[in-house]
């Protein structure tokens, strides 16, 4: 045996023992975040930590495709319970026309502003002039949607956010088909058979309505553009979410909410990122307390969530595959 046969010998022997240690401590690293993350699932699921499973299951059932999560950490029975403990009572009266007064000649004054909580990061656009606040759709409306970038730009308009909600059929719809309620310039592009509605939306006034609503008097009610989502966080000065956190977990938030000026609040939270989780209604609803909103409401969050201003992306929407299609946004002229 010559001595380069048995150098190399001893160079093969040991690097088979340093794969040997690599992966003798990859596999315990790997059994052991195994053992930590399937004994604090236990954990949760079993009772130590009652808060945060409300969350985790609030904020799964909440969304589209992923409300298999909640059944990780909760019984059928409990996931009931805890859904049925957040329902917001957002039905008790509708906005008070009389109480919105929008200055006669308001100025153009936009502004953007940051904002950030212990969970998430956001902003709001501050809209002065509420004649501006319009209702944008999709081109494809019926069928396919778009993005709210391009909805805004479709229209020239200068900023906007994602509206109201649609269907999307085990995750594989195109945005195009919303749900119940939409109208614009008037006239109504969609509305459900049902006999009530609820509305969010601008009238002839300018003023921000919020209500349930029959379809005759939807009809009636002169409204420039609307669409339907839930649940209303502010009605007339008057909070819905009186105790706990809305319900819904923490999740990316769209929504919009109107000043006793007329201003127009357009409020867009990011989630599900590092940086930002994403924030509770209560929070939401908090936000347009804090900014002066009289009547606000929750808008279509979760990936759908984007807020363009000046032909940009201000927020970062959660999707892996960028800003959603939807079939309409709030768009600032």
């Amino acid at each position: 045996m010559t001595r380069a046969y048995q150098i190399n010998k001893e160079k093969k022997a040991k690097r088979k023992a340093v794969f040997r240690y690599i992966r003798i401590f990859l596999t315990t690293f790997v059994v052991t975040v195994l053992i930590i993350c399937l004994s604090g699932v236990a954990l949760i699921r079993f009772g130590a930590f009652p808060e945060i499973k409300k969350i985790i299951v609030e904020s799964a059932m909440t969304t589209l495709n992923h409300k298999y999560i909640a059944k990780i950490f909760a019984t059928d029975k409990e996931i009931a319970a805890i859904m049925d403990s957040g329902k917001i009572d957002d039905t008790f009266e509708n906005t008070d026309i009389a109480s919105i007064h929008p200055v006669e000649k308001p100025t153009d004054d936009i502004q953007l502003i940051p904002i950030k909580g212990s969970t998430y990061k956001g902003y709001i656009l501050s809209v002065k002039d509420p004649s501006r606040v319009d209702i944008g759709v999709s081109t494809g409306l019926g069928s396919s949607g778009m993005k709210v970038e391009d909805i805004v730009k479709q229209y020239n308009a200068i900023g906007g956010i994602n509206a109201g909600g649609f269907d999307d059929p085990e995750g594989k719809g195109k945005g195009g088909v919303p749900v119940d309620l939409l109208i614009r310039d008037g006239k109504i592009l969609n509305i459900d058979r049902t006999n009530s509605h609820f509305l969010i939306g601008f009238n002839n006034n300018n003023i921000l309505t919020l209500g349930n609503y029959t379809t005759q008097q939807i009809k009636d009610m002169k409204l420039r553009c609307a669409v339907s989502f839930r649940p209303f966080l502010v009605i007339n000065g008057k909070p819905t979410i009186k105790s706990g956190d809305g319900g819904w977990g923490i999740a990316p938030r769209t929504a919009i909410g109107q000043k006793a000026d007329g201003t127009v609040l357009l409020l867009a939270i990011d989630g599900r990122q590092l940086g930002s989780l994403g924030a509770s209604l209560k929070d939401v609803q908090d936000i347009m307390l804090e900014y002066g909103a009289l009547n606000a409401a929750n808008l279509d969050g979760g990936s759908s969530t984007t807020l363009i201003y000046n032909n940009e992306v201000v927020n970062s929407p959660c999707s892996k595959y960028g800003a959603r299609y939807v079939p309409s946004a709030f768009i600032v002229k």
